[in-house]
């Protein structure tokens, strides 16, 4: 596909989610991987946080201790590899979906697949790229056939979620979806009900919205979630002034 018809299907993707103008100032071309005042992050330390020990714990650390895990029944179920996190650790903004699909647990990257392809439309329009932010999974093995992931593998593997979350210090994170909603919520309320509000999560401000590969099936759900990443980027924007 060559540029031209590249910006024909991102400008048809904006269309679909009810875009009607870009805006040219410059405080949404600033990206979060650009380096902020140290008044706004609070130091350099962004990417870790104290451990119980008094040291500081960090991505890596966190990755080192999963090891290839054995805690639930998912590391005899097929699963290939432990799907972690990936993008930039000092990311404003956060994203967390529910589990790795064939794409991921074969590549070992959250959101390669065709809900990965339109999850990173869905960052570029709102004047972001993929390396900008932060993506991760409430839990880090694919579920046989994409099942949905067990409460008990959920209890199991979420720990390991909200210390990447510590780690990274986000300032928005966007739920992905009922599970990962509902994780980080400590609610049980489905996602068309948790939708719509923004939440307190620690320091941060969270937004839950559909799952992509939701919207991939029910392509009407896009205005939606549109409205939803309107919403995350004027909290981007807040976080800036």
């Amino acid at each position: 596909m060559d540029l031209g018809q590249q910006l024909a299907a991102h400008l048809e993707f904006y269309k679909e989610l009810g875009v009607r103008g870009l805006s040219r100032d410059p405080a949404w071309r600033r990206r979060p991987g650009d380096p902020p005042p140290a008044a706004e992050r609070g130091g350099p330390a962004l990417a870790t946080r104290l451990s119980e020990n008094g040291g500081v714990e960090d991505l890596s650390s966190i990755r080192a201790e999963i090891g290839e895990c054995t805690r639930c029944r998912l590391h005899r179920l097929g699963r290939r590899q432990i799907v972690f996190g990936v993008g930039n650790p000092h990311a404003a903004l956060m994203f967390v979906g529910e589990a790795p699909g064939y794409d991921e647990d074969l590549q070992g990257i959250p959101f390669v697949g065709r809900a990965g392809q339109l999850l990173t439309k869905i960052i570029e329009a709102i004047d972001l790229r993929r390396e900008d932010v932060y993506i991760a999974n409430i839990i880090k093995c694919r579920p046989p056939e994409n099942r949905n992931p067990e409460p008990d593998e959920v209890a199991t593997c979420e720990p390991f979620l909200f210390r990447q979350v510590e780690a990274i210090r986000p300032r928005v994170i966007v739920a992905l979806g009922k599970f990962a909603a509902q994780a980080l919520l400590k609610s049980q309320d489905s996602i068309s009900r948790l939708r719509g509000r923004v939440y307190s999560y620690g320091g941060a401000r969270l937004v839950a919205t559909f799952h992509p590969a939701y919207l991939l099936r029910n392509p009407a759900a896009k205005r939606d979630a549109w409205e939803d990443m309107k919403v995350v980027r004027g909290l981007l924007a807040e976080t800036r002034e």
